[in-house]
């Protein structure tokens, strides 16, 4: 699976009854940072990288799918994703953005944390919330569905898992993040997450070996001022967007997560090592100073 790319999509202007669309603004490749997947970073609620690399060392179980993971005590699914105490933002009332920073956190839940989409549906709910007029990020959503590639990879925002390969363990994902926002350009409301989701998985045809795929994403977004840019009620911009994971996959892009089992496993995985869950730096500082390739997990 290819590396991780940031996108800055650009968005859709209002003036005088017209506006203007550009392609994507820029687009950097990350760092492919795999075991054999991509890797995470960046700081958590407290900074820390969680639990002592012994702790790598104890299985997780069909019963116990976290047990030996510093995930164990992270929070479970949507509680992961704290909403911080709104203030009046830009063009947004107090109550406007309280709104706006649930729904971003709606569109997270829908996007990562959705079992339909986690089992591989179009998630749909999650696309229904963003701006139908930015049309570079509906032409990469469109190509992302129909022919996954390393520029249009749908995992780059979403969570799918081919059921034909692994199956969900149990029905908590484990996530630890946060949600900022600020004033933004043209006096939107601009919100970032960086958010790390633990998926626990088993191999579809059976058997009792459990993977643990990690995946951390930052998205940036901006709920725009109607007056300003073309946009739908209760839809926001995407402003960049970038993921890295762990026991993903590393391959050729097919659009889903398929997590390694058997010999191939997390830890036995040739090249450099990385603590997936350490989130003491940002995600592109940590990989800006990684090198291309499959890596080799301290712990999963």
């Amino acid at each position: 699976m290819p590396g991780g790319v940031a996108r800055e999509p650009a968005r859709p202007r209002r003036r005088k009854g017209w506006y203007v669309v550009g392609l994507l603004a820029s687009v950097a490749l990350l760092v492919v940072a795999l075991v054999p997947g991509w890797v995470v970073g960046w700081f958590g609620d407290d900074g820390r990288s969680d639990a002592p690399p012994a702790e790598s060392a104890r299985r997780g179980t069909l019963g116990e799918p976290f047990k030996g993971s510093p995930a164990a005590r992270w929070s479970s699914g949507a509680a992961g994703l704290p909403v911080p105490e709104a203030r009046a933002t830009g063009w947004m009332s107090r109550a406007q953005v309280e709104r706006a920073l649930e729904q971003t956190r709606a569109f997270l839940a829908a996007a990562s944390l959705d079992r339909g989409v986690l089992q591989g549906d179009r998630p749909k709910k999650a696309i229904a919330l963003i701006n139908p007029h930015q049309k570079d990020v509906q032409a990469y959503l469109k190509a992302a569905f129909r022919a996954p590639s390393e520029r249009h990879d749908p995992l780059l925002l979403f969570s799918r898992f081919d059921t034909s390969h692994a199956r969900l363990v149990g029905d908590v994902v484990k996530t630890r993040g946060r949600i900022t926002y600020e004033e933004g350009k043209r006096g939107a409301l601009q919100v970032t997450s960086d958010v790390t989701y633990v998926y626990p998985v088993a191999p579809a045809a059976g058997g009792d070996e459990v993977v643990r795929t990690i995946v951390r994403r930052e998205v940036v977004l901006s709920w725009d001022d109607p007056a300003k840019v073309i946009t739908e009620p209760g839809t926001f911009s995407l402003v960049s967007y970038k993921a890295d994971m762990t026991n993903g996959g590393c391959g050729a892009p097919t659009g889903y997560l398929t997590p390694p089992f058997g010999t191939k496993s997390a830890d036995q995985a040739a090249g450099p090592e990385v603590d997936p869950y350490d989130r003491s730096t940002s995600l592109s500082e940590r990989t800006a100073a990684s090198d291309d390739g499959c890596r080799t997990a301290t712990r999963s």
